[in-house]
């Protein structure tokens, strides 16, 4: 008897003693800690320690099918050692642009999945993003967006990488507008996907998570997403994400720019150090907008810059660059 246990004594050693599984980098991805879940206000791995996502958004799924590609998405991952993508597929817009305002939301929905994809393949964390924008009120398309959340959570509901962001940013609406869409959403997203970390959107454009930190939605495993952009964004700001990270309230920048709302010039690199630093200490994930060589200031790539593939750092704008060393400064897991 006293072989047997002390049998199992050595074996729980061993276990307990076992080195932490490592990513490539060292950063956190899904090889490293698994499935993410929200667990006291904190976005968590599998072993229900603190991740960091820190990483890129499309400039838009249906303006991004170039970069839906396996060596982008390489390069994303190793060059700019990003552990996130975000995709952006915008619901309202003209022609192909919005997936609900007469896009081919067969080749939209493709590329969503290719991305998915492509993420997986390349240890990232992936957020599909129903980037409502321009109509508001994400109620305006809520069928649109029950099919879509339906399909894509029973083709990946089984992947550790996904993430889901169900309204991008609502605005000229009220929170109780967004709460009563997220109650019909969620629950589509959770029966093919039970323990799916789902993202809900606030209005003022993603601002006001101090509104949902008074009267959050009752469901586990959710984030609630603020937006930033340097330019024109500080301290009361912050303050306002404070406020509901105090209360509890687990919040993911799932978008932000080094420069003005707009997405233009100018550029505040300062404030946009000031507004890392702050997510950092409250260990809240972070994602930039955006992977495009459009020429606006919050654009990552050279506007000349042709290149899908074997990227060298004078591929990438001034913002680009940033970003690129601010995730390098935050190296490896801690």
């Amino acid at each position: 008897m006293k072989r047997i246990l002390s049998a199992l004594l050595s074996i729980f050693l061993l276990a307990s003693c076992s080195p932490q599984k490592t990513s490539f980098d060292g950063r956190d991805r899904p090889s490293s800690r698994g499935h993410l879940q929200v667990l006291e206000g904190q976005l968590c791995g599998a072993d229900g320690q603190p991740v960091m996502l820190r990483g890129i958004s499309n400039h838009g799924v249906s303006l991004s099918h170039m970069y839906t590609n396996a060596d982008t998405y390489n390069e994303i991952s190793r060059f700019m050692g990003a552990n996130v993508i975000r995709l952006a597929l915008y619901t309202w817009g003209v022609g192909s642009a919005g997936y609900c305002t007469g896009g081919n939301q067969k080749a939209l929905y493709d590329d969503v999945a290719a991305g998915i994809e492509y993420a997986k393949e390349n240890d990232m964390y992936v957020l599909a993003d129903w980037h409502v924008l321009e109509e508001g009120d994400p109620n305006r398309y809520i069928e649109d967006a029950k099919v879509f959340f339906d399909t894509l959570s029973k083709q990946f509901g089984d992947y550790d990488n996904l993430l889901y962001e169900i309204c991008n940013e609502p605005n000229k609406t009220d929170w109780q507008a967004v709460k009563q869409y997220a109650e019909e959403i969620i629950p589509v997203i959770r029966h093919n996907d039970p323990d799916a970390v789902i993202i809900v959107g606030t209005t003022d454009w993603s601002k006001d998570v101090h509104l949902a930190a008074d009267d959050p939605l009752e469901y586990d495993n959710l984030l609630y997403t603020f937006h930033f952009y340097s330019a024109s964004h500080g301290q009361a700001y912050r303050d306002q994400m404070a406020y509901a990270l105090d209360k509890g309230l687990p919040v993911m920048v799932t978008e932000f720019g080094i420069c003005a709302s707009s997405g233009g010039f100018p550029l505040d690199k300062e404030e946009a150090d000031r507004w890392i630093e702050f997510l950092e200490e409250r260990k809240v994930s972070w994602i930039m907008w955006n992977f495009s060589k459009t020429g606006e200031a919050c654009a990552s790539l050279r506007a000349d810059c042709l290149k899908t593939k074997e990227y060298v750092r004078e591929d990438f704008s001034e913002t680009g660059q940033w970003l690129i060393d601010t995730i390098a400064a935050y190296p490896a897991q801690k």
